[in-house]
């Protein structure tokens, strides 16, 4: 395998990858900035809902891999005699070591403890000695894997209140599931129904898919299967869309029962508590890495 490492302006970047792909067989493209770690470094992400700070980096290496070397070298020849690549310049044309990649990736993921005796454990690992309850969920998948703080926390939330409260947990709901993993772990912690519904369908399929590799029952669907009111309701979407499902929401959730928030930023506590007042008092449980996670009670 060959890798073909060039340097472009951002205004290059997507049509020099989709010429490298379509036209002259590349494997695979990646983008990363060329003036990583250095005093030139732009962030190319915001925060969730708000637009990104620029369209790409003003300078980025696209590294490409191809099958032969002839291939790498006819690719980069082709692409600088186009009129509009005139700003971009090869850096190297170069072996690339065989490796099991499958293998190195996975080595980049371990186990991920919520307590001391819950974790999320990769197909490829076995439990850790002391884990009592274990989601198997691989990471890189979409829709969530329980890496991201958000997730961490609604679960840690499961575990810590399930001694006192699974008593009543009759029914469950998980509103925007996307992997299923709150609702799964609501089922290992005591959960006797619950209901994980979301607007994709492929977060529908993965959430099916990730209950039966856990060996649980987990009714998945459209959120027309949300029917009734449940003692506890978990949201981990984003601030604005559950600013909008407020009124949705909280008619899921019984008196007494738990509401459960996350995908909120901390300087948007405030909106979600005035979004959410006219049914219930939230309050920041918990706070990790910028992000928190909000309950309240529907008062019995």
């Amino acid at each position: 395998m060959f890798e073909l490492m060039l340097l472009a302006p951002q205004d290059c970047v997507d049509d020099a990858g989709d010429a490298l792909m379509e036209d002259w067989e590349a494997l695979s493209v990646s983008v990363e900035d060329a003036d990583a770690d250095s005093d030139a470094e732009q962030a190319l992400y915001g925060e969730p809902g708000l637009p990104a700070p620029a369209p790409g980096w003003q300078r980025s290496i696209l590294r490409v891999l191809f099958a032969q070397e002839a291939q790498a070298v006819r690719a980069a020849t082709g692409l600088l005699a186009q009129s509009w690549a005139q700003g971009i310049r090869v850096q190297t044309i170069q072996a690339v070591p065989d490796q099991d990649w499958v293998r190195l990736t996975q080595s980049q993921f371990d186990p991920v403890a919520i307590t001391p005796d819950f974790w999320i454990v990769p197909s490829w690992h076995e439990p850790p000695a002391q884990a009592l309850h274990v989601i198997r969920l691989d990471p890189g998948l979409a829709f969530g894997t329980g890496t991201h703080p958000t997730t961490r926390m609604c679960l840690r939330w499961t575990a810590q209140h399930a001694p006192a409260r699974a008593g009543g947990w009759s029914r469950v709901l998980d509103y925007g599931c996307g992997s299923g993993i709150l609702a799964i772990g609501a089922v290992l912690h005591g959960a006797r129904h619950v209901d994980a519904v979301d607007i994709d369908d492929a977060a529908v399929q993965s959430s099916r898919a990730n209950a039966t590799a856990n060996g649980v029952q987990v009714q998945v669907g459209s959120p027309e299967l949300a029917r009734g009111e449940y003692p506890l309701v978990y949201a981990n979407i984003l601030a604005t869309p559950l600013k909008l499902l407020a009124p949705v929401l909280c008619a899921h959730v019984q008196a007494g029962g738990d509401l459960v928030l996350a995908g909120i930023l901390s300087r948007q506590a405030h909106e979600l508590q005035q979004a959410y007042a006219a049914w219930l008092s939230l309050e920041v449980a918990d706070e990790q890495e910028g992000w928190i996670l909000m309950t309240g009670r529907r008062p019995a």
